[in-house]
């Protein structure tokens, strides 16, 4: 988002007095509460898509995010020719978790949106690719099916269906899960449900049972709006997040930010990380 330089300076002041913030120097962020909730924030990649994975950690890391989402296709590092995908060499695979332990010891939660095969030979070469990387949750638009159901149940990994606006709404997910085992469900991306005019609280609660991941967004309107800081959109975060604590949700929100430049992503950002300190503390009382 492309504030002028008063508004940002008020919108790092406004963040700087919630509780939970970090700045991107590295400040120690408090994560308790959500840890204890079991709603553990996580960033996925995308968001920073202008910088290489490296730079994107070391950003995660100065505002203490401790997960990360990968995504396909980003760049490794600067200079190189290598990108992220779930065919990654041995040498890509141990420079990835190198730099997730010298920036402070990352985790590596999900990976997506990308297909999974539907053989089992395929398949299992990328839920083993998962296991070794430490990923939780595959996230994906492909069909789920028996070969699934068998994979996730053996890694004991979660297939989330991914709902772009064209893809996946709540009502076909439910149909394509209803005989499937429990950690093949949603990834809910609250951003394109709004795009759709639909409201994020009364899906998340169509889908009880079956969030296994979100991609967590507040925008400015629905229908053809934009992402901005949490809690000062029209998504009702704080009201997504008491009914994903009313389900019982355990599992990784992904911060997705689709919208500014890397400059303004490292005020917003953080806006929305300290957002959800402070509601998560709130929820927990």
């Amino acid at each position: 988002m492309r504030f002028h330089t008063l508004a940002a300076t008020l919108a790092a002041l406004f963040v700087i007095a919630l509780p939970g913030f970090a700045q991107t120097t590295g400040t120690k962020r408090d994560d308790t509460v959500s840890e204890k909730l079991g709603m553990r924030l996580s960033l996925q990649c995308w968001t920073f898509r202008e910088l290489s994975f490296y730079e994107t950690v070391d950003v995660a890391a100065g505002m203490g995010l401790r997960y990360l989402e990968i995504f396909p296709g980003q760049k490794l590092k600067p200079g190189s020719d290598v990108s992220i995908n779930n065919h990654m060499s041995l040498d890509t695979i141990a420079d990835v978790k190198k730099k997730l332990a010298d920036a402070g010891g990352l985790k590596l939660v999900a990976y997506g949106v990308d297909g999974v095969p539907t053989d089992e030979p395929g398949a299992r070469k990328v839920f083993e690719w998962a296991k070794t990387m430490g990923i939780k949750v595959l996230v994906t638009e492909t069909t789920p099916s028996e070969v699934h159901d068998k994979l996730c149940t053996e890694f004991k990994i979660r297939m989330a269906l991914h709902n772009h606006p064209q893809s996946w709404p709540p009502d076909e997910v439910l149909k394509a899960t209803k005989d499937r085992v429990k950690r093949i469900g949603s990834c809910s991306d609250t951003g394109h449900w709004v795009r759709k005019n639909l409201v994020p609280v009364a899906q998340l609660k169509k889908l009880e049972g079956r969030v296994e991941h979100l991609h967590f967004k507040d925008l400015d309107k629905f229908g053809d709006g934009h992402d901005v800081p949490w809690g000062t959109g029209v998504s009702d975060v704080k009201g997504m997040l008491a009914e994903l604590k009313r389900q019982g949700y355990k599992g990784y929100l992904s911060i997705e930010y689709e919208y500014g430049s890397v400059a303004d992503l490292k005020t917003t950002v953080p806006q929305c990380i300290a957002y959800f300190d402070k509601v998560t503390a709130e929820l927990a009382k």
